[in-house]
């Protein structure tokens, strides 16, 4: 199975309290830090390798996963150094322990999918980014996807119109010359890749209907919470 980057270098800032002094990645869910649950589904997946890309309170995030050998998982590390890169410039720092082709996720993002379809869809597909989307009727989340139930999508976190209903799923299937080829700088956004790649119909887009899971606010902790305590073993 291809490689797996998980993007754990965010500041948090918009659960204040809770992730002063810890990374989101950290926050305990059932009785485990919530990357514990991440990286469990991963092995699940047959993943047996993964690179966490890290910067701020990174170093607590190393401390607990180390090497992975708890999980059967070969885990690596990049770190942004002492500036941000953000995502896109996270994962083009990372490249170098990745190789051509490797799965994205976020380090707040619990997404019980089917990795080895997802990449099938992409082996299958002439397009050199495969994105996750979910139709976002009844969440929260602004949408950025427009999909129309084709090959064709159009994101884009700029627009606002009815008609962009879908949203990003948080997995995407990506080959690093997508990364190294999009800007000469070392600092850049993901959400600018896909915007620009989806004009240039390069994206495949795959619809997913299982929903998905995130820590990044207070209501997603908890409902994480109740999904982690009926679905997930304590151990």
């Amino acid at each position: 199975m291809l490689p797996v980057v998980i993007l754990a270098g965010g500041l948090a800032t918009r659960l204040g309290y809770l992730t002063k002094d810890i990374p989101k990645s950290l926050l305990p869910i059932n009785g485990k830090p919530f990357i514990h649950w991440q990286l469990e589904l991963l092995r699940s997946q047959h993943i047996n390798k993964v690179v966490i890309c890290v910067g701020h309170l990174g170093g607590a995030i190393k401390g607990y996963v180390g090497n992975g050998e708890k999980w059967g998982i070969d885990v690596h590390y990049s770190e942004d150094g002492p500036n941000p890169l953000l995502t896109g410039g996270a994962i083009k720092k990372a490249i170098k322990l990745l190789g051509g082709e490797f799965f994205v996720m976020y380090g707040d993002s619990y997404l019980p999918v089917d990795l080895y379809q997802i990449a099938k869809a992409k082996l299958s597909s002439k397009k050199s980014l495969l994105l996750t989307i979910f139709n976002n009727e009844g969440f929260d989340e602004k949408p950025n996807v427009l999909y129309t139930g084709c090959n064709w999508m159009r994101y884009s976190k700029k627009i606002n119109t009815r008609e962009f209903t879908y949203i990003d799923y948080g997995l995407s299937l990506i080959s690093s010359d997508v990364i190294l080829n999009f800007s000469d700088s070392d600092r850049f956004d993901l959400s600018d890749v896909f915007e620009v790649e989806s004009l240039k119909n390069n994206i495949e887009p795959y619809e997913v209907f299982t929903r998905y899971y995130e820590i990044g606010s207070v209501k997603g902790i908890l409902d994480f919470e109740n999904y982690a305590s009926q679905n997930l073993i304590k151990e």
